[in-house]
């Protein structure tokens, strides 16, 4: 790989990872005046309108229809999925412990990669998937500042579930597609699911505050539109396993954001287990395959 190509994909890399972890203290702030459903469905909108705009004026035309169902499914894991049912966990998981969660996806691509593409694990690996389910737990039980189960834990676990299946179930896709081509498609499919979240959008944008709904058009064109083509670049170009290791920053980053944009930092066992889990990460993404 050539050196520019290599500084491509890692400012591609460092956008990503600045924009997501953005989202998390965004979510927040769109919940103040939004439902889950009708924050990722505006999002959305915005994002997929963006997206679409800029396909068109590339020149890219639409999906070859046998690759369309896969696409249907691509788009309903990685967006409607994962946006949705991190939106209901961060009702009541903290913006720096929901990004400390979904850390966990690195794991759950890994366990993907043994059971559908016939990858092993070394013992290492298994004991880091252990140490990070140890971690996980603990922010889980840590969110409420005392040792009680946070039920959005759970639902945030299942949105990293659908976006470790969007990054296994894309890679094939992306020998065919351009990058930004491809973005489109899955995004509008995912956005298509969402859908049914459309009643009471309208009264909901009338009735929001503006630092509100500009937070979730933020959210749709910079998280949304921006970070998911700069990744689907990157992972154009790199192992999807090897890409998903770059994910243990994002927490750091998103606990910073969170705490400047609305004043939010997860408690000290949260933390704790935010450490743990990532040890686990590392240790199953680099000693254990």
């Amino acid at each position: 790989m050539s050196f520019a190509r290599n500084w491509k994909t890692f400012f591609a890399v460092a956008i990503t990872l600045l924009l997501w972890a953005s989202a998390f203290a965004g979510i927040k702030a769109g919940l103040s005046a939004y439902t889950p459903g009708q924050l990722a469905l505006l999002r959305f909108l915005v994002g997929s309108a963006s997206m679409a705009f800029f396909a068109r004026l590339k020149g890219f035309g639409l999906p070859e229809r046998g690759d369309i169902p896969c696409i249907l499914l691509v788009g309903f894991l990685g967006f409607t999925v994962y946006h949705v049912f991190l939106n209901y966990g961060e009702q009541t998981v903290s913006a720096g412990a929901a990004s400390l969660i979904v850390s966990f996806t690195p794991v759950i691509t890994a366990l993907l990669a043994v059971l559908l593409l016939g990858e092993r694990l070394r013992l290492a690996g298994w004991t880091g998937i252990v140490v990070s389910i140890t971690g996980v737990a603990l922010i889980s039980f840590g969110e409420k500042g005392e040792i009680a189960f946070d039920p959005g834990s759970f639902l945030i676990l299942l949105a990293s579930l659908g976006s470790s299946l969007y990054n296994v179930f894309q890679k094939p896709l992306l020998k065919r597609y351009d990058p930004i081509a491809f973005t489109t498609y899955a995004m509008a499919a995912g956005t298509l699911f969402m859908l049914v979240f459309l009643p009471g959008l309208p009264v909901a944008m009338a009735r929001a505050p503006m630092e509100a709904t500009l937070s979730v058009v933020y959210l749709g064109l910079f998280p949304g539109a921006i970070a998911y083509s700069t990744w689907t670049y990157a992972l154009s170009r790199m192992p999807a396993s090897r890409l998903a290791t770059t994910l243990y920053i994002a927490p750091v980053l998103a606990i910073a954001i969170a705490w400047f944009w609305i004043g939010e930092i997860p408690t000290v066992l949260s933390l704790l287990g935010g450490a743990i889990t990532l040890a686990g990460v590392l240790l199953t993404n680099t000693k254990g395959r």
